[in-house]
């Protein structure tokens, strides 16, 4: 029952973001600070055993980046420079794993409403998938989903706390 409200959710966010013809020229989402995820180290080690499996590259395993959090500046959806590096390393995990796929998770500060911050989360998962996608990666590999505010990073209401808010997680 909570599932269905959640897709119904995303599903009217979709549908405004659609209307309101959004588009971003980039940005991404942080996933969780939690650990007890598809994140650890260990699944990364199983992650690269089984894409050498695949017969690609024979002899050489790309490592899967470590950082997967990119964050943003208050209501926007705009990469910083500084996370194009990281954001590059990704791309060429990707290409070089084409079995490998990708969820991109949109978050934002509990500030603005919860559609605004639905529709915000979008279009910052959408900037990162804009960015792989210009660096080769195709877009078969990444699905975009936002979380708006609903899974905050941080507690408090500080600008501390809403700036680990502010992200796109790259989930393997």
């Amino acid at each position: 029952m909570q599932f269905s409200s959640y897709a119904k959710t995303l599903a009217a966010a979709l549908s405004l973001a659609v209307v309101a013809g959004c588009s971003s020229g980039g940005g991404t989402q942080d996933g969780d600070q939690q650990n007890g995820g598809m994140n650890s180290g260990s699944s990364t080690q199983g992650m690269n055993s089984s894409s050498g499996a695949t017969g690609q590259n024979s002899g050489q395993q790309a490592q899967m980046p470590s950082e997967n959090r990119v964050y943003f500046d208050f209501d926007s959806d705009s990469i910083r420079p500084q996370y194009e590096s990281m954001l590059n390393q990704h791309a060429q995990y990707l290409q070089r794993n084409s079995s490998t796929n990708i969820v991109l998770e949109g978050h934002t500060d509990p500030r603005g409403t919860r559609e605004y911050n639905l529709g915000l989360g979008e279009r910052r998962a959408n900037a990162v998938r804009q960015y792989l996608t210009i660096q080769g990666v195709p877009a078969s590999q990444i699905e975009v989903v936002s979380y708006g505010e609903e899974r905050r990073a941080a507690s408090g209401n500080s600008d501390q706390a809403y700036s680990q808010d502010r992200r796109v997680v790259i989930d393997y």
